[in-house]
């Protein structure tokens, strides 16, 4: 790897980590004061409409973010055409989401629901405004501006929610930190950044573009379809509160997989399509990759799952007790979303766009089965049938993006498997620790958590874990860089 693309995916990664666990991180914090504050029935409200929120959003990007990002050379007719296409897409499905709103009220026998939808839906004209603005930060590395954005905004938006909380506005709480957080967001984009839209749309830069971006748009849809369907499965089915605990257990599964999904897609894929052309620098620069991330990654998911308990009863209480299961059981579901967004960028990176719907499609259509067991069984019995498809999901992406750059299936789980036995041993350990203090929720979170770290650093230390010593490396060189004796050189 050379020194300049290290410096820049060092860099890069930083920033985004800070800008992912900062932001998410807020979230999360601010999620648990409002989950004391809320009931569980009122966030299952909100999480009924996710699915159309998450869809409009897919469709209004369309792939286009992806698209410039790989192309090696934008014009400003390139980005001014994406924009124009994204503002008519935001405010077309916005009206189409106002008009549908009393459908879906009327779907879920929830009459507050449209109302909800009507205002929820704002912001996807507000997102339509701010998508191009990102996508050129993104393509130049630059997540430390978006890191402050990112910051200011969740304060902002979480200060809003709590204060509403408190006075009683319920559901609309959650409903203003939502909307108040994309505006604020989008407000700061267009200040700190300089891109300003050229007048004109050009057919040829939409062309081609949507060549690319289109196959990624109906990828996108599905997945976000399959994501999002439980919300629908269990709102429907069972009830707003059963799916306030699910969202919950969600929301704490996301904090460390979904991060580090997002860090990992932000940063790997322009840095990746830099070096598309030389196969050797891929491929070496992809297996650091999956190692490092999958090393962090497995320790995280298995020691979240090991100390879900203390965890929900000491940060949102008794009432959500419910919610513990569900999370210790999602938790298997999230370790295999860093590995899977890494392989499936290396699709991306290749052009192979058309190979990545059909993986989509044939992804999806064998979690139909998991959906009815859902709705036949329980919720329990749905996420097993996640975790069955997260592997099998695994395997298909590895499969077809070891092909192409001559890293096989079996190659990567030899490369990933130590860094799994190492996490099964730790989390083992933290449990067990755990139910010594069970009596004790506090003592208990507080011990599984020092014991957790420890572990995990002195038996990396001890056996000079690889991937371990590469991710302390990258640290250190961060740390250095950014000292202040440095800068005053």
């Amino acid at each position: 790897m050379s020194s300049e693309l290290k410096q820049k995916t060092v860099s890069g990664l930083f920033w985004s980590l800070v800008d992912n666990f900062a932001t998410y991180g807020l979230a999360f914090v601010i999620g648990v004061i409002l989950a004391r504050l809320l009931t569980p029935s009122e966030f299952g409200l909100i999480g009924m409409i996710m699915i159309f929120i998450a869809l409009s959003r897919s469709v209004i990007d369309s792939g286009f973010s992806q698209a410039l990002i790989r192309k090696k050379e934008c014009s400003e007719t390139d980005y001014s055409t994406v924009f124009y296409f994204n503002l008519a897409a935001g405010a077309i499905l916005f009206g189409v989401l106002f008009w549908v709103a009393p459908y879906i009220s009327s779907f879920f026998n929830e009459p507050r629901l449209t109302s909800l939808v009507r205002v929820l839906g704002v912001v996807l004209v507000i997102d339509a405004l701010t998508i191009i603005q990102r996508t050129i930060l993104t393509r130049r590395l630059d997540f430390k501006l978006q890191t402050k954005i990112s910051v200011v905004a969740s304060l902002v938006s979480g200060a809003i929610a709590i204060i509403m909380a408190y006075r009683g506005f319920g559901v609309w709480s959650l409903v203003a930190r939502q909307v108040s957080q994309s505006a604020f967001h989008s407000l700061l984009l267009w200040f700190w950044n300089q891109w300003r839209p050229v007048w004109g749309f050009s057919k040829d830069s939409f062309r081609e573009l949507f060549s690319f971006g289109s196959k990624l748009l109906v990828s996108g849809l599905i997945d976000t379809a399959y994501r999002n369907i439980y919300y629908l499965v269990i709102g429907k089915y069972f009830s707003a509160t059963e799916l306030g605990y699910f969202t919950r257990a969600e929301q704490f599964k996301n904090l460390p997989s979904q991060n580090l999904s997002g860090v990992i897609s932000r940063v790997s894929f322009p840095v990746l399509a830099s070096i598309q052309d030389d196969l050797t620098r891929l491929k070496d620069y992809y297996r650091k990759l999956i190692r490092s991330t999958m090393f962090l990654t497995f320790v995280l998911m298995l020691g979240l799952s090991a100390v879900a308990k203390p965890t929900i009863l000491v940060l949102i209480g008794e009432k959500w007790r419910p919610s513990i299961i569900y999370l210790q059981m999602l938790c298997f579901v999230g370790m295999f979303y860093p590995l899977n967004a890494l392989n499936l960028n290396m699709l991306k990176v290749k052009g192979r766009s058309d190979l990545f719907l059909r993986l989509e499609v044939i992804k999806k259509v064998l979690a139909v089965p998991t959906i009815i067991a859902g709705i036949l069984w329980g919720i329990k019995v749905m996420i097993a049938g996640m975790m069955v498809n997260a592997v099998i999901a695994y395997y298909l992406n590895s499969y077809w993006s070891g092909q192409m750059i001559g890293y096989p299936l079996r190659d990567q789980v030899k490369d990933i498997l130590p860094s799994f036995l190492i996490a099964v041993f730790i989390s083992v350990a933290v449990f067990l620790v755990g139910q010594v203090f069970d009596a004790i929720t506090v003592l208990s979170l507080t011990v599984q958590l020092a014991t957790g770290t420890i572990l995990t650093v002195g038996l990396s230390e001890l056996i000079r874990f690889r991937d371990y010593l590469f991710l302390k490396n990258v640290l250190f060189e961060r740390l250095v860089e950014s000292s202040p004796s440095r800068d005053g050189l």
